[in-house]
Order: C-alpha cells, then sequence, then structure tokens
C-alpha cells in the first residue's frame, strides 16, 4: 500500500493567484457594483450645476453543481492491497477541484456551467503575432489593464508549461542576452504561475483578487452500501455547488494569436 503509484495530474491553477473566495452562501447573490459617476460642473458666480447621476449594476452568482461518482465491487475491496474507498474518495474530491479550478479560466457560463474569465464580457486582449508572444506583446497586456485603470491590486501572468518553455528562450529584444520569462519566475517583472490547465497558446494576466468564487457548500460525499447491496457493490458519490463571477473584467487580460 505505501507504495501506490498516484496519477500525474494538472496543478490547480488559480490556487496561489489570490482568487477571492466566499463561502457558506445560501441563496442567489447579488453584489452591488458601481458602474458611473456623477459629473462636475464649472459654474459661474450664484450659478448651480447640473444634476448628475451615479450608475449601478449588480454581479449576480447563483449555485452550479459538479458532481461524479465510482462504483467500486465488493471483491475488490477485499482483494486490494490499499484502502479502496479512501482512494476513491481522494481522487474524486480531486477531480471535483480541479474542473471547479478550470472553469474558474474557461466555463461556458452555460451547460449548467459557470462563466469562466475567457468569456467575460469586457476582459481586455491581446492578439499575439505568433504562437509565442514578445517582450512588448506581454507588457501590452500589463499597459491595457492599467490604461482602464484596473491595476487596483497584486498581478500575476498565467500560462501553461509549454509556453513558459518557449518564452524562456523568447529574447526580449535581439541577441540581449534577457529572456522573457525571466530567473526567479516572473515575466515583466510579476510573478508567472504555471499550470497545465491553460490551453495552449492562451496566457492570462490580471488581478486575480477580482474573480469571485462562490461556494454553498463544501465538498458533499456520500458512500452508498445499499442501492446495488445484492451484488455487493458500493457507490461513492462527490457533489459540489460553487460559481464565479468578475467584479471589474478590465482587470483580466488574455493574450493568443488566434483570437
Amino acid at each position: 500500500p505505501g507504495s501506490f503509484i498516484e496519477l500525474l495530474r494538472n496543478r490547480s491553477a488559480l490556487a496561489g493567484l489570490g482568487v477571492t473566495s466566499l463561502t457558506g452562501l445560501s441563496g442567489n447573490v447579488a453584489i452591488p457594483r458601481q458602474t458611473g459617476a456623477a459629473t462636475a460642473y464649472w459654474v459661474a458666480e450664484s450659478g448651480a450645476p447640473t444634476e448628475s447621476q451615479q450608475g449601478v449594476d449588480q454581479v449576480n452568482m447563483s449555485p452550479k453543481t459538479v458532481g461524479a461518482f465510482t462504483d467500486y465491487s465488493r471483491r475488490l475491496m477485499l482483494q486490494a492491497s490499499i484502502d479502496v474507498e479512501q482512494m476513491i474518495r481522494q481522487d474524486l474530491a480531486t477531480v471535483l477541484a480541479l474542473e471547479i479550478d478550470r472553469v474558474g479560466l474557461y466555463g461556458l457560463g452555460s451547460s449548467s456551467q459557470p462563466q469562466g474569465i475567457k468569456l467575460v464580457t469586457g476582459i481586455n486582449t491581446v492578439d499575439f503575432g505568433a504562437a509565442t508572444p514578445t517582450y512588448a506583446e506581454v507588457v501590452d497586456m500589463e499597459s491595457q489593464i492599467a490604461a482602464d485603470n484596473a491595476d487596483i491590486g497584486a498581478m500575476a501572468y498565467l500560462m501553461n508549461a509549454s509556453m513558459r518553455g518557449a518564452l524562456k528562450t523568447k529574447d526580449k529584444g535581439t541577441d540581449t542576452g534577457a529572456y522573457v520569462f525571466e530567473p526567479g519566475g516572473t515575466v515583466n517583472g510579476y510573478n508567472a504561475v504555471v499550470s497545465n490547465q491553460v490551453e495552449s497558446g492562451d496566457v492570462f494576466f490580471g488581478v486575480w483578487s477580482q474573480l469571485i468564487m462562490g461556494m454553498w457548500s463544501g465538498l458533499d460525499l456520500t458512500v452508498d452500501p445499499y442501492g446495488q447491496a445484492t451484488s455487493g457493490t458500493v457507490r461513492v458519490i462527490a457533489l459540489q455547488d460553487v460559481d464565479f463571477a468578475v467584479r471589474h473584467p478590465e482587470a483580466f487580460c488574455r493574450g493568443n494569436n488566434t483570437l
């Protein structure tokens, strides 16, 4: 049992980026957001400014359920050299965690999925000229966010291992000896997180605290030994309710050469 070889999996993309987590939610959630400001006017002596209004909308979140289950036989439990039920519980928990992590980036916002950053209306984009971006292009990602006044917190790049490899050999200019992926794991002076949850060609950059992950429950694990009791089969079921929302879409930028 101590020599059990675990599956190689993607590392979580969002875990270390400072995503905002809201836990223990109940019912649908509506977070008010200011979208417009009043207008300032210069007035003559004894004059009065024109009335103006602030604009307000809401960031809405509602629970979306992700689940998985596994059946295992009585004979497997008797013959296995490992704790089968514990292994299955751990696998289901990991599978759900990685799927929740993935939809934070790529969720469709339909088919019962949350909407991920890629499809959020209003995020910035940079169309790379080639599969591997230039230093100027990754800097442009920062500049677009700053131009929207959305550089309001700690920012970081996110990419997969193949993109990291390409940027490690991408010169910042011409024969400068300095590369886009910098020593210490940074790009353009910002932390660069690497996860194969990121799809080929994509580079994300942003203020990750602006991504909200809402959770209506912890991981619900149920062991059902009764549904197929006549055959001795046991079912382990995992369910979790989550949703994602973005406070300010302008705080994110996605780069790719196929936009």
